[in-house]
C-alpha cells in the first residue's frame, strides 16, 4: 500500500450519496461491503454493496432508529456488522439484533435486546458491533437482569445471562476477549465502566470505574495487549489495568491513569509497544505498558483511528483524512486531505463519526450517506 499519499489525496475509485444516513462503520469483506443506515427513525436497515463500484446487492429492514425519545436527537445507525462465514450478524440502534445471510440478505433468526432481555441502552441508543467467539455471540443488552449475554450464533438461544452487580446500563463501547491470569475473559465498556466477565459463563470477575466519561458517554472500546487492558472516558482521562488472578480471584489493577491519554469516540489503537489515539483537541502517543505520553500534536483534532501495513488512517471529526507514520520520536503526517462532497450536518454538534476501513488496497471513508472509496495500492 502507499506509505504516502499524494498532496490532494489518494485517488478516487466511486463515491456513493445516497446510502442512507448514520454513523456506522462499514465491515468489508472479500469484494463486499457491510455497512447500517436507516432512513428517518422508522427504518434502520442493513445492506450489501459491491466493492468494485459500490452498487447496492441487497438492502434488508432491522427496525426502527435510536430511542423513542432519544435526547440529543442523533438518531441513526451507529454499529459495524459482524461478518462470519456466509452470515453477519447486526444489530439496529434500537436493540434489533439479526443474523443475516451474507448472499442474499435473508433473515435467519433475530431478537430484541430491550424486549427479550429488558435491555437499558444509554441515552444515545445502542452502538456495538456484536462478538463472535466460536458458537458464542456476546452482545451487551444492558440492564440488571442480563446486562452481557452469550448466545448461540446459529439460532439465538441463549447460552448464558450475565447480571452485573448493581445492574448497569449498556455504553456504546463494543466488547473484547482478553486471556489473562490464566482466564478466558470477555471485557466490555458499560455505562458504569470496564468490566470483565468469565466467558465460560458469564461471571461477573472485576470492574474498573476510573475511566468512566462524565458526560455519561463512554465510547471507545477497551484495547489490550497480554494482561493489561486500556480505556478513556471523555472529560476524565484514559487509564490501563493489570489483569491479576490470585487462587481463582480474578482483579484488576491500575498501572497508570492521565487525563491526556485518548479519549475521543474514535478509539485508541496499539502499534508495536505504542499507543495511538485522540484526545477531543489532539492526537497523542504513549507507551502502552507505562502511560508516559510520548508526543502530542493538534492534528485533525478528535478522530477515528485504524492501524493497517505500517500505517495509522484517520478519520477526523472535522471530515478529514490523514496517514501516519506510527513512531516514538513525533507526528509523522505522509498525507493529509478532505474527501469532496462532504454531507451536510443535521446541526453545528453532528461530527464525522464512523472509523475509516482498510481493505483489499482500497481506504473506505463513510460519513452519514456518503460513502467514498480510495485506491491505496503502492504501484510496482
Amino acid at each position: 500500500m502507499l506509505a504516502e499519499w499524494p498532496k490532494d489525496g489518494p485517488t478516487l475509485k466511486w463515491q456513493r450519496t445516497d446510502i442512507g444516513s448514520g454513523y456506522s462503520t462499514p465491515a468489508v469483506v472479500g469484494n463486499r461491503i457491510y455497512v447500517l443506515s436507516n432512513e428517518g427513525a422508522e427504518d434502520e436497515f442493513v445492506q450489501a454493496l459491491d466493492a468494485k463500484d459500490g452498487e447496492r446487492l441487497w438492502r434488508t429492514h432491522l427496525g426502527k432508529s435510536g430511542n423513542p425519545d432519544q435526547k440529543p436527537t442523533y438518531v441513526g445507525s451507529r454499529s459495524t456488522p459482524t461478518v462470519d462465514g456466509n452470515v453477519l450478524f447486526a444489530l439496529g440502534s434500537d436493540g434489533d439484533l439479526a443474523c443475516v445471510e451474507t448472499g442474499l440478505g435473508t433473515v435467519r433468526w433475530q431478537k430484541n435486546l430491550r424486549t427479550e432481555f429488558g435491555g437499558k441502552p444509554g441515552i444515545w441508543a445502542y452502538s456495538e458491533s456484536p462478538l463472535i467467539d466460536g458458537d458464542a455471540l456476546i452482545c451487551s443488552p444492558g440492564g440488571s437482569d442480563a446486562t452481557i449475554v452469550a448466545l448461540n450464533k446459529k439460532t439465538g438461544a441463549v447460552l448464558w445471562k450475565s447480571a452485573i452487580p448493581g445492574g448497569d446500563n449498556a455504553a456504546y463501547a463494543s466488547p473484547t476477549i482478553v486471556q489473562a491470569g490464566g482466564l478466558k475473559q470477555y471485557v466490555q465498556v458499560l455505562e458504569q465502566g470496564l468490566v470483565g466477565v468469565n466467558a465460560k459463563t458469564g461471571a461477573f470477575l472485576w470492574r474498573y470505574d476510573k475511566a468512566v466519561s462524565v458526560y455519561k458517554a463512554t465510547i471507545p472500546s477497551p484495547v489490550a495487549k497480554g494482561d493489561i487492558i486500556y480505556t478513556g472516558g471523555a472529560g476524565k482521562g484514559g487509564g490501563a489495568v493489570r489483569v491479576k488472578n490470585n487462587d481463582g480471584k480474578v482483579t484488576v489493577e491500575q498501572i497508570y491513569f492521565s487525563p491526556k491519554l485518548p479519549t475521543a469516540i474514535g478509539g485508541a489503537v496499539i502499534a508495536g509497544d505504542l499507543l495511538f489515539g485522540t484526545t477531543g483537541k489532539a492526537m497523542v502517543c504513549a507507551d502502552f505498558k507505562s502511560g508516559e505520553l510520548k508526543w502530542e500534536e493538534t492534528a485533525l483534532g478528535a478522530a477515528s483511528i485504524c492501524v493497517a501495513g505500517g500505517r495509522l488512517y484517520l478519520h477526523g471529526e472535522n471530515g478529514e483524512v490523514a496517514l501516519v507514520e506510527p513512531s516514538a520520536e513525533g507526528y509523522r503526517e505522509k498525507g493529509h486531505f478532505t474527501p469532496s462532497g462532504q454531507p451536510k450536518r443535521l446541526n453545528q454538534m453532528e461530527k464525522a463519526w464512523a472509523y475509516p476501513v482498510v481493505s483489499n488496497a482500497r481506504l473506505y471513508i463513510r460519513d452519514q450517506n456518503v460513502l467514498w472509496s480510495f485506491d491505496i495500492k503502492a504501484s510496482r
